[in-house]
């Protein structure tokens, strides 16, 4: 029996709400009278984070698409289109299968020892790049990079991934032989957890980073897991100091997103 033959529309929208988007969109096939109450307002206000709008307050998204996008609209929008949050320094989106929140935080927010420097780091704009400027090195001995997010804005329950977003320039040094250490731990209390891979590895030795298909590539840094947004602050590690020159990396962000849907 369809259930909407003896429950009344709302109470069937609000049934829906307690589901996942992968099961809201499975429910569109079911029948019209479940499609339309899969399809409302009600249902995906509820798969949306419920700070959505406060995220959307602090980017350039317009006012105008916001509310002229029904709800459903705009959660695939979302999961599509990145949004540039913190003057442009941070990304969000959602993650399709589980409306989990993904932030990239941009090179420019992220703590570059000498980032500041132009005898060490450069900034240049790529077509390729989602931010204004990405960082490229020139010449370092000391590799310290960080990013920081408060773990309030990430989604609760869930266990993160942070991937550091790079690629390497065509006369790139200092990172086949050397390995650099990855770390993602809360602020003042560092679990000294490591891992040591190589960022250009020798043609012998398997890389570890990804390729994005954006035209990045990607390689984890670690997991977290965020159990209610109040262990302060998450800092993701990337350092090498072993006294020998490196350049020509280029870093686009640090993207924390779910390790996998849940």
């Amino acid at each position: 029996m369809d259930m909407t033959s003896v429950l009344p529309m709302e109470c069937v929208s609000h049934i829906i709400s307690f589901t996942s988007p992968r099961d809201a969109c499975r429910l569109l096939a079911v029948s019209p009278a479940i499609s339309s109450a899969a399809n409302s307002d009600a249902v995906w206000e509820k798969l949306l984070p419920c700070d959505y709008q406060e995220i959307l307050s602090d980017s350039a998204f317009s006012s105008s698409l916001l509310t002229s996008l029904s709800k459903k609209e705009l959660y695939f929008h979302l999961c599509h289109n990145p949004v540039l949050i913190n003057n442009g320094t941070v990304s969000f989106k959602l993650e399709k299968e589980s409306g989990k929140k993904i932030f990239m935080i941009g090179a420019r927010a992220l703590s570059i020892v000498w980032g500041d420097d132009p005898r060490y780091w450069i900034w240049i704009s790529l077509p390729e790049s989602r931010f204004p400027e990405v960082a490229k090195l020139k010449i370092v001995w000391w590799f310290d990079v960080k990013g920081r997010i408060e773990t309030n804005m990430l989604s609760s329950k869930t266990t993160y991934a942070a991937y550091l977003v790079f690629k390497l320039a065509e006369y790139s040094h200092g990172f086949e032989r050397r390995p650099v250490e990855l770390g993602v731990y809360i602020e003042g209390r560092d679990n000294q957890e490591r891992q040591r891979p190589l960022l250009d590895p020798l043609e012998n030795v398997q890389s570890l980073a990804q390729d994005r298909g954006d035209g990045w590539v990607e390689i984890e840094m670690g997991e977290f897991f965020n159990e209610n947004g109040n262990d302060g602050t998450l800092v993701c590690s990337v350092f090498e100091i072993n006294g020998h020159s490196k350049h020509g990396i280029i870093i686009q962000g640090i993207e924390l997103r779910p390790k996998s849907s849940q």
